[in-house]
């Protein structure tokens, strides 16, 4: 009996310190030289990536890569993966594909036919960028007032067809090696320039429009330099009769392209002229005076 008693008190002992052992123990770490996983059976690895077709550099960015299946037939194809990654990984089963790559309004594809392991494929695309500005002579206009759209020349029309349209300053706009035509508006009245513009492949074009253009504040006043009388309707005619704009309030402004303007003002049931200029670059107050009565 007493041997059974020290025999276990000797186990539990053994026991207590296995534990204790246990618990100290530090995990093992994995070794960030490990070889990752391997692919499940029956799929295939494909490995992407996307080049300048001109200086074969890699593109880092501005990347949209869709996959297809490709059934062989008149079937619409479905699309069974996608990523904006620039160097994406498809893990797909067997069989054959379309990649696509979008880069802007620029791109590429590719069928694929794959069978087993990993499969490394580079597509190229001629293709680079716009970046555009506006200014005033020597002031940079303020972003939130321009707008480029811009177009691709067909024969002799310059705006043969539209690419895109209310581009913001300083977006890169992507798009397929060429000469385009930009149109940057000033404004929302008649401040408009034009400029054609070559976009090389692995390039951004970075191109400032000058605007010749001056913004008027309109007023309608009981004597020059007073207070403008509120809820008067304007409108800015070119000497020909154009309407180039027209607004409602006490002193609304309009950017407009330098130039002789007329401008009539309606209040209460009387109806006001004047003719004025706009000078590029001079922004001021284009004041109708009401004559007394």
């Amino acid at each position: 009996m007493r041997l059974s008693n020290s025999l276990s008190r000797l186990l539990g002992c053994l026991v207590l310190l296995a534990a204790s052992g246990a618990v100290a123990q530090t995990p093992a770490v994995p070794s960030l030289t490990q070889t990752p996983p391997p692919v499940a059976t029956g799929r295939v690895t494909v490995n992407a990536s996307a080049a300048f077709a001109d200086n074969n550099e890699p593109i880092r960015s501005g990347l949209v890569w869709r996959v297809y299946e490709d059934r062989g037939d008149t079937t619409p194809p479905t699309i069974v993966a996608r990523s904006s990654s620039p160097t994406p990984g498809f893990t797909l089963p067997p069989g054959n594909y379309i990649m696509h790559l979008s880069y802007g309004f620029a791109s590429a594809s590719k069928r694929l036919s794959v069978r087993s392991g990993q499969v490394n494929e580079r597509l190229t695309v001629s293709a680079g960028a716009l970046k555009l500005k506006g200014a005033v002579g020597d002031s940079p206009i303020a972003p939130n007032r321009l707008s480029f759209t811009v177009y691709v020349p067909s024969g002799q029309n310059s705006e043969g067809r539209l690419v895109i349209a209310n581009a913001k300053a300083n977006d890169i706009i992507r798009l397929p090696e060429g000469t385009y035509h930009v149109v940057s508006t000033y404004g929302d009245a008649n401040a408009i320039m034009r400029s054609d513009l070559k976009v090389e492949s692995g390039r951004v074009t970075e191109a400032t429009l000058n605007h010749r253009a001056a913004t008027v504040t309109l007023k309608l006043v009981g004597t020059e330099g007073g207070e403008a009388f509120a809820g008067t309707a304007f409108s800015v005619l070119t000497p020909g009769g154009d309407v180039i704009r027209e607004a409602i309030g006490a002193f609304p402004s309009v950017t407009l392209a330098e130039g002789e303007y007329v401008l009539i003002a309606r209040h209460e049931g009387k109806v006001y002229t004047r003719d004025f200029t706009v000078e590029s670059g001079l922004d001021r107050d284009i004041e109708i005076v009401v004559p007394p009565t």
